[in-house]
């Protein structure tokens, strides 16, 4: 007679998962007695997980150890997930704040985002921005810092807000900054990144203060550059390291060496849809992530296009956390860059 998966084998799974996530250890009969179900016994239970084995959802390490979950296993349970209830972030509120405080600007809130990932999950965290359409300046803004010396910000049509100091003329105080500014956000409002640094020439021959527009010539090529190309910022690099499947260098060597500029791995990335995306084992595709598991999901980005945040880490990863925060991130990511879900 086949064997079956029923709810009792279905729940000895799922303990058995949960318990080798947070102890990295094999579970045996005797630990699913006592800590999940004092109700039955230990021989049920070992028949329980026979079974369990002979459908490919556990592996026996060794002969007198007890069974870890196989990748079968895993996948079964982060799909499982997937189509339940998310779990509540419990620092969803810190999260906002501190996303929410770099607004408008890129530079600083990728990076942020990849280390709010890794620091919550205690993974590796992938952000990839894609490339953008040409982006139209909003708004130019100088503000009088120390005397020759003023703050230059440069907002786009898109919200994002990019920023750099230079040096000015020691005559012009405060309201002739404002003046400046004015005067500039009137000429330049509308135009392209690319046209707006072909009217600064113009401008400069006309006796324009030159330092001023060489800083919004060189502000506004970093950020047409920055557009063009894809952007991929990594969180929590080393994490890794903290887990004993990867306690061996050679292990961990090949792990870390993946992350590096490694193209094959950042085009299974790109593949990501609107929804979640777990690959477990083989089914990542890439030499040395044999034993990772890969979690991808998407955001939306102004413009229609859409980036992407990943997590990598061990096949034993929390993936009840792992899921809620990465949503939790993409979403916030969303709104901030004015994309849609």
């Amino acid at each position: 007679m086949a064997v079956v998966m029923d709810t009792r084998k279905g729940r000895i799974l799922n303990a058995i998962i949960e318990d080798y996530i947070q102890t990295a250890q094999p579970v045996g009969s005797r630990t699913l007695e006592k800590k999940y179900f004092p109700s039955l016994s230990s021989a049920t239970i070992r028949n329980e997980m026979s079974d369990l084995a002979e459908l490919g959802y556990l592996l026996q390490p060794h002969v007198s150890a007890g069974r870890v979950p196989s990748h079968t296993a895993l996948r079964r349970f982060a799909k499982d997930l997937l189509n339940g209830s998310f779990e509540d972030v419990k620092e969803e509120q810190q999260t906002r704040d501190y996303l929410y405080a770099r607004r408008g600007q890129t530079d600083d809130l990728m990076p942020a985002a990849a280390q709010v990932l890794s620091e919550l999950t205690s993974l590796t965290a992938i952000v990839m921005m894609p490339g953008r359409r040409e982006q139209k300046i909003s708004r130019v803004q100088l503000i009088a810092l120390n005397r020759g010396q003023a703050l230059l910000v440069l907002v786009t049509d898109s919200g994002e807000t990019s920023q750099t100091v230079i040096r000015v003329t020691d005559r012009l105080d405060s309201d002739g900054l404002y003046a400046i500014s004015k005067a500039l956000t009137e000429k330049l409002s509308g135009q392209t990144l690319g046209d707006v640094r072909k009217m600064l020439d113009y401008y400069r021959q006309s006796g324009a203060e030159g330092q001023v527009l060489d800083g919004i010539a060189a502000l506004a090529g970093r950020i047409e550059k920055q557009s063009a190309g894809e952007t991929v910022v990594l969180g929590g690099r080393h994490n890794i390291l903290n887990y004993p499947e990867y306690a061996d260098i050679t292990k961990a060597r090949d792990f870390l060496s993946v992350l590096e500029e490694n193209e094959q791995m950042l085009s299974v990335m790109r593949k990501t849809s609107n929804g979640f995306s777990v690959l477990i084992g083989d089914e990542i595709g890439v030499p040395g992530t044999e034993d990772c598991a890969l979690i991808s999901t998407s955001f939306g980005v102004a413009g229609g296009h859409r980036g992407t945040v990943n997590i990598i880490g061990p096949a034993r990863m929390p993936y009840a956390r792992v899921l809620s925060t990465m949503r939790l991130v993409s979403g916030i990511l969303t709104e901030l860059m004015g994309g849609n879900e």
